[in-house]
């Protein structure tokens, strides 16, 4: 049965094993996803590297710094397709009761095997409880994506009703399957407290070892209760999955090429251009691997804090766009490897592309009065960032956001630079580790001959989570990674409500009634072109706000990894799909031969 949203005249509700939102459920009579190989071997440890620190196995509450992995511990009702935009496939849930005509409601029904690590069912009380926790004490981010649910009901053991607060949101249909569930007694007793015990799952992993503030590792749980599931078939074949903690990447490098851990996304270009000739590579027993993705390339961007002042001016925010050298870096850091983000969508078919179509400016006419000046014009050309000749020097960019600042008020005396307010013009750019400084520090070398008083603050990880959850900084780096079906978390990045809650995710502080206006729309969209119209007009929205400077990105992943790992051949179109790979056993006894092990 395949199901899509259109409309039914005089449906009556309808039950199904798939969702998809404003698509088709491909695979719902596959009897196993196409990236998996139903006969992989199980066995081995997979191991990757972490940045930071840790004190909590929660990442559901608002305290503490959770350990990375922890969602291995956890099932959710159902689980997305990695080929499909949007499309959900049974997990704890075996089926959905839904109307076309009435998205105020769906019902899931669990299914009767699913067990908890302890052998208890799961039942719809966990699943209640786990939402009433989520809203009542989970990050707000979440609370706000998940706001649209009015209530839950219990109809009986495997039946669990969602009744939302309108019937305009198609999408929470799905979303409310794709969260965690947890036994309520394990909820009642321990929810939110910060503590290195998880809470009660059903996933496919247990906690293992955990070294506190090292590393920490998941055990398979041999009796898993889903292993069978069309999903799950040749999903989970390790053993062991382990994460190792360090304080820099470069100490993780080494880590890396020593074989304390053995799988790694390489970010960095220069160790992707140069760094891979180290003896075990030589040796023939590292692989490396660029990994295509149909996915937006994730904005990374530096985030100017609307919050305070000094940014409340476009121009100003324009000129610290204009002072960034993307060019020089990309030469002199990166090795030509990386590419400027034109877009919040960057290299998918939902970024803003050439001037408004016809459809856009039919969506954006009407906004316009709500814009602005300079996002008007903006939003209504065609989008360029501003570039240089990759010399070192900038000097256009420079004498372009001088003129940009002089034209917002902002004057020079002594060779300082003041704002109209006759304040010196300062700004503190908060980080944590020291991965991006060599990319911050050119930065601030332009900004300073610009004439603002700017530096970086360098903080460790507990203080600069608790400085990101109160908006506590001038500018920072963060990273917006988005889906191929954009909808209500967009509420949770841009929108101005979420501007004000701490916790949530609007960093740069964005209140702007256009942007409110499309992400709402967005988020009621009918179909498949309506995703994509209202993405590519909030991508455009964005863009002219110059909310924030983009750095660079680059379309796919680079990995490199012990040659003990295996995929199939075509691998998912969305992501790399870990979950479905394999230890060759054989090629793992010659990797620890050789790593002495």
């Amino acid at each position: 049965m395949v199901i899509s949203w259109m409309p039914v005249a005089m449906a009556a509700p309808i039950t199904t094993k798939a969702l998809g939102h404003n698509s088709t459920a491909e695979y719902i009579n596959a009897p196993y996803m196409p990236y998996a190989n139903p006969n992989a071997p199980t066995g081995g440890t997979l191991s990757f590297d972490a940045r930071g620190t840790f004190n909590s196995a929660n990442k559901w509450m608002t305290t503490g710094v959770a350990m990375i992995g922890t969602d291995y511990l956890y099932d959710t009702l159902m689980t997305g397709s990695l080929n499909e935009a949007f499309t959900m496939y049974p997990q704890l849930a075996s089926e959905v009761t839904y109307d076309p005509d009435d998205s105020s409601w769906i019902i899931y029904h669990i299914n009767p095997a699913a067990r908890f690590w302890d052998g208890t069912p799961v039942t719809s009380a966990d699943v209640k409880a786990t939402y009433d926790a989520l809203l009542t004490q989970g990050p707000m981010y979440i609370r706000s994506y998940l706001g649209d649910i009015k209530e839950i009901q219990i109809i009986d053991n495997q039946q669990v009703k969602f009744v939302f607060a309108s019937d305009n949101n198609k999408e929470i249909l799905l979303t409310v399957g794709q969260f965690p569930v947890f036994a309520k007694s394990s909820i009642d007793a321990n929810f939110d407290k910060i503590s290195l015990k998880p809470l009660m799952g059903s996933g496919p992993y247990k906690l293992g070892r955990v070294e506190a503030g090292r590393s920490v590792s998941y055990l398979r749980d041999p009796n898993y209760w889903g292993r069978d599931l069309m999903v799950n078939r040749g999903r989970y074949n390790f053993d062991m999955i382990k994460f190792v903690y360090y304080q820099s990447d470069e100490i993780a490098f080494e880590g890396f090429k020593s074989g304390q851990y053995r799988f790694r996304p390489e970010n960095k270009a220069s160790n992707w251009a140069t760094g891979y000739n180290f003896p075990a590579v030589k040796a023939g027993l590292i692989n490396k691997e660029a990994i295509t993705s149909q996915n937006p390339v994730p904005m990374q961007g530096l985030v100017m804090n609307m919050r305070r002042p000094i940014f409340q001016d476009i121009r100003v925010r324009q000129a610290l766009t204009a002072a960034y050298d993307f060019e020089w870096m990309n030469k002199t850091l990166f090795h030509n490897q990386y590419e400027r983000l034109q877009s919040f969508f960057h290299g998918s078919e939902l970024a803003a592309t050439g001037m408004p179509s016809v459809a856009e400016m039919e969506v954006l006419t009407p906004l316009l009065s709500k814009l602005e000046p300079t996002q008007r014009q903006v939003v209504l050309a065609e989008w360029q960032l501003p570039t240089s000749d990759g010399g070192g020097f900038n000097r256009q960019g420079l004498l372009k956001a001088r003129q940009l600042l002089l034209d917002a008020g902002f004057y020079y005396d002594d060779m300082k630079l003041y704002q109209p307010d006759d304040k010196l013009a300062q700004i503190e750019i908060l980080m944590t580790g020291d991965t991006m400084g060599r990319v911050l520090l050119p930065y601030v070398r332009n900004l300073t001959r610009l004439g603002f008083e700017a530096n970086l603050r360098q903080v460790d990880g507990p203080q600069y989570y608790e400085r990101m959850r109160s908006f506590d900084y001038d500018m920072t780096v963060d990273v917006f990674a988005q889906s191929l079906s954009p909808g209500a978390e967009q509420v949770a990045y841009w929108g101005s409500v979420a501007a004000d809650e701490v916790g949530n995710r609007n960093t740069a502080g964005i209140k702007n009634a256009a942007i409110d206006n499309v992400v709402e729309a967005l988020g009621d969209a009918k179909s498949r072109d309506d995703i994509i119209l209202y993405t590519q007009v909030l991508d455009r929205l964005l863009r002219a706000g110059y909310y924030l400077v983009p750095l660079y990105g680059k379309s796919g992943t680079n990995v490199a990894y012990w040659n003990q790992y295996r995929h199939v051949k075509e691998l998912p179109t969305n992501a790399v799909g870990i979950d479905y790979w394999w230890v060759d056993k054989q090629a793992e006894a010659r990797v620890d031969k050789y790593l002495g092990r």
